[in-house]
């Protein structure tokens, strides 16, 4: 029992630690892949990682995952600004991600894999978030994967996998073409295009519907709890549908995991 826990402590540990590096592919991510206006923030190597706020560098000792967060308060070490619930979320989804993985699969490639497939999935939907855009930076690798774990049918099979890329990628597109004739602006943008394509080419096309059917019970739901917030919703207000989308993905995966019927 002891040498399980060590395995479930270790998962956590280390998808915190990748949750961390998220938060900088997070940051740096759409600067660096030119999706905002906004001044050059470095690549995933370098510079080292700074306040925002005042520019002051983070040292090794305030960069351990989650804990820093809590021992600093949830404040700048330098200059006491507020360091975004972001971070720390990240980081807690991505220990969830790493334990939720061995929990599906035990000590297997498919729990490898479906780590993977979580952290993109994260990365994704917090840059959506954060930006609107869905970057083919991640969202195409994602798909390459999908398909290559698939050649070796470890969540579907390799047809399957192929038939859920291309109707993935084909249903939004089709969806968001009739949308702009009727009404003269996008509905639906390529990165959840591509998105749906990933997650066709990891669960196979069956898993398609209830994915987008998930996807737009979370989005609405979002959407009203963002209202219930204070935020002013109109007709034309554009709504990020990659973070339920993600979320959906996710869920999909668990419930492929633990063999539900209604994902296959």
């Amino acid at each position: 029992m002891m040498t399980v826990w060590v395995f479930y402590i270790t998962a956590a540990m280390l998808g915190a630690v990748l949750g961390s590096f998220l938060n900088v592919v997070i940051h740096r991510g759409p600067t660096m892949w030119n999706l905002i206006d906004a001044p050059d923030r470095g690549n995933l190597v370098s510079p080292r990682s700074a306040c925002p706020a005042c520019g002051a560098k983070i040292s090794i000792a305030h960069l351990i995952p989650l804990l820093s967060y809590a021992m600093l308060g949830g404040k700048c070490a330098a200059c006491g600004a507020r360091i975004s619930l972001r971070y720390p979320l990240v980081e807690l989804m991505g220990a969830a991600a790493g334990v939720v993985a061995l929990l599906l699969f035990g000590l297997t490639a498919q729990a490898g894999l479906a780590l993977i497939f979580f952290l993109f999935l994260i990365a994704l939907g917090a840059i959506d978030l954060e930006t609107g855009y869905l970057p083919d930076a991640l969202t195409l690798p994602l798909i390459g994967l999908g398909l290559a774990a698939n050649a070796f049918a470890q969540f579907t099979p390799i047809a399957g996998a192929l038939l859920g890329a291309v109707i993935g990628y084909g249903a939004f597109r089709l969806i968001d073409m009739a949308f702009t004739r009727l009404r003269g602006v996008e509905g639906l943008g390529q990165g959840d295009a591509k998105l749906l394509a990933a997650l066709g080419a990891w669960l196979g096309w069956a898993a398609l519907a209830p994915v987008v059917f998930l996807a737009a019970l979370l989005g609405l739901a979002g959407a009203g709890a963002a209202a219930l917030g204070g935020a002013k919703l109109e007709r034309e207000t554009p709504v990020a549908f990659g973070p339920a989308l993600a979320a959906a993905g996710a869920l999909a995966m668990i419930a492929r995991g633990l063999r539900l019927p209604f994902f296959f």
